[in-house]
C-alpha cells in the first residue's frame, strides 16, 4: 500500500488502549508513520482520530481540541479510581431524585477548578499520577482551570441510580472528575460507569469506521475513501488562496508577502493562521501572519 496522508476516523473499542488501536492500524495499512490526536482509557469507545503520514506533524499544531462525551455514572459509591473499574472506597444508600441532580448541574458548567484524579496521566515531579497511585501514593495536585460548554441530564432512573449525562467540554476535562464532585455535592458519591467519546477535533461519532470494518477496507484496497485530509483538522481557519508562484515558494520553505495575497485588501491580525490553498484547491499548509514585517510565515507545511 502506498504512504497515506491524512486521518482516519476510529470507533475505539472498549478494552483497547489508543496504541492498540495505532498497532491494528499500522498492521492493517502497511503505514509506519501514525499518531493520534487524543488519548482514551482502555475502557473509553469513541472518536479516535489516527494521524497518518503528513498529518502526524499536525499533533502539537491542531487548534480545535474540544471535545463532546456520553458517560453513564452510578450515584452511591466511590472508588480510588473515580469509575467503576477501581477499587470501592465507599458506598452508601442513595434515594436522589432526577430534580436534585438538575438543580447542581450548573455548578459544572462554565469555566470550573478541577482537580486531576491520581489514576491520570498527569505528570507531577516528572512522574505520571497513575503510576504513583499504583504504589499507594497520593500527592497534591494543583487544581486546572477546564470549561464545560454544556452538561445535560440524558436520563436517570431513580430505583437504580443510575443515569446518563451528555457533556461537551475543553481539552484536559476529566469526565469522571466532574461524576465524583456530583457525588460529594450530593452527598452519596459517584462513579462513572461508561464513557463513550461522541466527538473530538471537529469530527463525530457517526463518521467513524470500527476496525473490523477498516479491516475489511483495507482487504478490498479501499482506505483511501476513509481517509480524511490533513486540512480537514484545520477546517476551523480561514483560507488564502495563492498563485503559482507563490505556491511554490511557499512549498520551498519562502515566506510570502501579505501585499501580494488578499490579505492588501481585507486586512488581518498579527499572528493570524491561514489555511494556504492553490486557485485549484491543493492544500500548501498553514501560514501564519507577520504583521510587522508585513509577511506571511509558514507555520505548517504539508509536504507530500
Amino acid at each position: 500500500m502506498s504512504n497515506l496522508n491524512g486521518v482516519l476516523l476510529i470507533d475505539k473499542p472498549k478494552k483497547f488502549t489508543s496504541f492498540d488501536v495505532i498497532a491494528v492500524v499500522r498492521r492493517l495499512t502497511g503505514q509506519k508513520k501514525l499518531g493520534h490526536t487524543g488519548t482514551l482509557d482502555p475502557n473509553a469507545t469513541g472518536v479516535l482520530p489516527v494521524l497518518l503520514g503528513t498529518a502526524t506533524k499536525t499533533q502539537d499544531l491542531i487548534l480545535n481540541h474540544d471535545k463532546s462525551y456520553t458517560a453513564e455514572f452510578q450515584l452511591g459509591k466511590t472508588t480510588d479510581t473515580l469509575d467503576i473499574w477501581g477499587t470501592v472506597t465507599g458506598e452508601c444508600e442513595a434515594s436522589v431524585t432526577e430534580e436534585q441532580i438538575r438543580r447542581v448541574l450548573p455548578n459544572f458548567t462554565g469555566e470550573i477548578e478541577q482537580i486531576p484524579p491520581m489514576y491520570s496521566a498527569v505528570q507531577k515531579n516528572g512522574q505520571r499520577l497513575y503510576d504513583l497511585a499504583r504504589q499507594g501514593i497520593e500527592v497534591e495536585r494543583e487544581s486546572r482551570k477546564v470549561t464545560v460548554y454544556s452538561l445535560s441530564l440524558v436520563n436517570f432512573d431513580e430505583k437504580t441510580q443510575t443515569g446518563t449525562l451528555e457533556i461537551s467540554c475543553s481539552k484536559g476535562t476529566y469526565v469522571r472528575t466532574i461524576i465524583d464532585d456530583i457525588g460529594k455535592v450530593l452527598g452519596v458519591g459517584a462513579v462513572m460507569t461508561a464513557l463513550c467519546r461522541t466527538s473530538a477535533c471537529g469530527f463525530s461519532l457517526d463518521e467513524c469506521i470500527t476496525l473490523d470494518e477498516l479491516k475489511s477496507i483495507c482487504e478490498n484496497g479501499n482506505v483511501e475513501e476513509k481517509l480524511r485530509s490533513v486540512e480537514s483538522l484545520f477546517m476551523s481557519l480561514g483560507y488564502l488562496a495563492v498563485s503559482p508562484a507563490q505556491a511554490k515558494r511557499f512549498a520551498n520553505g519562502g515566506a510570502l508577502s501579505a501585499d501580494r495575497t488578499y490579505l492588501a485588501k481585507s486586512g488581518y491580525e498579527n499572528g493570524q493562521l491561514f489555511r494556504m490553498k492553490t486557485h485549484d484547491g491543493d492544500f500548501l499548509g498553514i501560514g501564519i501572519a507577520d504583521k510587522p514585517n508585513n509577511l506571511i510565515k509558514i507555520y505548517f507545511q504539508n509536504c507530500r
